[in-house]
């Protein structure tokens, strides 16, 4: 049996870290497909991992293992965790990575090697119970079964009788801020206020204004996001994740 499995940690790709938690995978189920979705979180930034894998889980295809680790507590008491649900398998720390998840998901506490490195969870338990799942493995097999992740949900906008107002809950490598406000449900000619700048109506993409100025945009991801031709509206405007946003 031969299951894709992504990847998703903050090692970067300097050091060998990587490596060596693909080489772990490979050793126990070398059939299986390793697919990177990025090695740039943030170090330690839960919210940002917890972004990415929420945008990005559902579009692979079912059965898929989902190897997720930004782990800023390893080797303390939180829970190393595998879980499914959705269709798909999930394994890395309960720190919020995964709140968010169908709420019908499945969990087990991982039973660690007594020999696993205190600071490198990431190679030597959570590679090797993606392993397992990548080669046909139950759930329950790998631990025992355990209540839902801890952590909360990526924010929500709110209506305050005037607009909507969202925030900022991710800044990409271009400095472009998205925000949680769906773009369906912006009316035309709505303008867009980040931190109390006006950055205009929603445009179509970058190309409807000039180099250097700031355009609102819907997003590839279905909310708005706020960039600037050819520079960055983070720096620009001073703010990133959790800056208000009104629509």
């Amino acid at each position: 049996m031969s299951r894709l499995v992504t990847l998703l940690t903050d090692y970067g790709t300097l050091d060998s870290y990587v490596a060596e938690v693909k080489a772990a995978v490979l050793a126990s189920a070398p059939q299986a497909q390793l697919v990177d979705i990025s090695h740039d979180v943030p170090p330690g930034d839960v919210r940002a991992g917890q972004y990415l894998l929420a945008r990005t889980w559902h579009r692979f295809p079912a059965g898929t293992v989902h190897l997720v680790i930004v782990d800023p507590g390893v080797g303390t008491a939180r829970r190393p965790l595998a879980g499914s649900g959705g269709g798909h398998l999930f394994v890395g720390p309960d720190n919020g990575l995964f709140a968010g998840l169908p709420a019908e998901s499945q969990w087990v506490v991982i039973t660690a090697s007594p020999g696993a490195s205190a600071t490198f969870h990431g190679r030597d338990v959570f590679a090797p119970a993606a392993a397992r799942l990548a080669a046909g493995a139950d759930l329950h097999r790998l631990g025992s079964p355990t209540t839902a992740p801890t952590g909360g949900a990526l924010p929500v906008p709110r209506w305050d009788g005037a607009g909507w107002v969202g925030e900022v809950i991710y800044v990409d490598r271009f400095g472009t801020l998205v925000t949680n406000l769906p773009a369906s449900a912006v009316e035309p000619g709505v303008r867009i206020v980040a931190a109390d700048r006006d950055v205009g109506p929603l445009l179509r993409t970058f190309g409807d204004v000039a180099p250097g100025h700031l355009v609102a945009f819907d997003g590839s991801g279905g909310t708005i996001e706020i960039a600037v031709r050819n520079g960055n509206a983070a720096r620009l405007l001073g703010i990133g994740v959790g800056a208000t946003v009104r629509a």
